[in-house]
């Protein structure tokens, strides 16, 4: 059995589940704080609530991939590829927004949430659903990043879902550390090296997006012959035996030294993209992204819009003065 496909949703859910597991932390500490231990209920029917919906809209969204792919359409046949690579696209750009989103907010974090929940107390009566939809949409938030990023590797099955289950539990684990039990965790080291790998598999799904668009109007050009010339670069730069449609001239070709199905080809293709066959276009577009995204990425670390001072969990639980963290 593979599990390489298990090790990208577990990388990606691990982090977008810590991230939830901060805000889930902050406020059960607060609520603890003010004395209204009776709206946890509300805070766990959140988090229960903003799984099962992440885990719907990844299901429809694999349904309507197949079905659009399998229904007798005009073009039936390039519709799943299109539609892969559309949701890829979707899925780098959420996931490259949260990374440098997250990244700049981190500091302001706590005032944040400690400010939503501050609201939602106010209301009284409708106090617990404030804290219901505070926690569902984080949860929410986080989950459909997930799914974008599942959908677009249009990795489907038992694998993946393992890997994204053990990310869940993992994050969960480490939010109880921190808030239950106090113990010292540095989240500067560990969201530095997770944004890092984050970095790096949203780079390969820029890739395996243009795959995805190639393979589409490569299945239309050979359909309907009008279309070929949407393939433009067959018959001006690459071979016909190269098999490519937009993606230009072949860089490598490692299908015999290190195949993208075999280890460790599939574990370097399901974490960074890697693919046996490399073509210009590919290659020049990882490379501009992986350069601008990851230089907005540092420039913001550097700029100590994140991580520029400690931040302890003294004082986001009360009554737990061993509760210390530094980032």
């Amino acid at each position: 059995m593979d599990f390489s496909s298990a090790l990208p949703t577990f990388v990606i859910t691990l982090r977008e589940g810590v991230e939830a597991a901060l805000v889930v932390g902050i406020v059960l500490a607060y609520l603890k704080k003010a004395k209204q231990p009776h709206l946890n209920s509300w805070v766990y029917g959140g988090i229960i609530v903003g799984l099962i919906a992440s885990a719907l809209v990844g299901v429809l969204f694999g349904w309507m991939i197949q079905s659009l792919g399998s229904a007798n359409l005009p073009y039936g046949s390039a519709l799943e590829p299109l539609l892969e690579g559309v949701f890829s696209l979707l899925a780098i750009a959420m996931l490259s927004w949260m990374l440098i989103w997250m990244t700049k907010h981190a500091r302001s974090l706590k005032q944040e949430v400690e400010g939503a929940i501050g609201s939602a107390l106010s209301r009284n009566a409708k106090a617990g659903w404030g804290i219901f939809g505070l926690i569902f949409f984080a949860v929410l938030r986080e989950g459909f990043e997930t799914v974008l990023f599942i959908v677009g590797k249009f990795q489907q099955g038992l694998i993946p879902a393992i890997g994204a289950l053990s990310g869940i539990a993992v994050s969960a684990g480490i939010g109880v550390l921190l808030f239950k039990w106090g113990v010292k965790l540095n989240l500067r080291k560990f969201f530095l090296v997770m944004g890092v790998l984050l970095l790096l598999i949203v780079s390969g799904l820029v890739v395996t997006a243009l795959g995805h668009f190639d393979t589409a109007l490569s299945t239309v050009a050979q359909v309907d012959r009008k279309s070929q010339s949407l393939c433009f670069f067959y018959e001006r730069f690459a071979k016909p035996q190269d098999r490519d449609c937009i993606l230009g001239p072949m860089v490598w070709n490692f299908a015999k030294v290190l195949p993208d199905d075999r280890f460790p080809g599939a574990i370097l293709s399901a974490l960074f993209g890697y693919t046996q066959r490399l073509y210009a276009v590919q290659a020049i577009a990882y490379v501009v992204f992986l350069v601008t995204i990851g230089s907005i990425y540092f420039q913001t670390l550097s700029g100590r819009a994140i991580f520029s001072r400690k931040v302890s969990l003294k004082g986001i639980e009360p009554n737990s003065s061993k509760s210390k963290q530094t980032t």
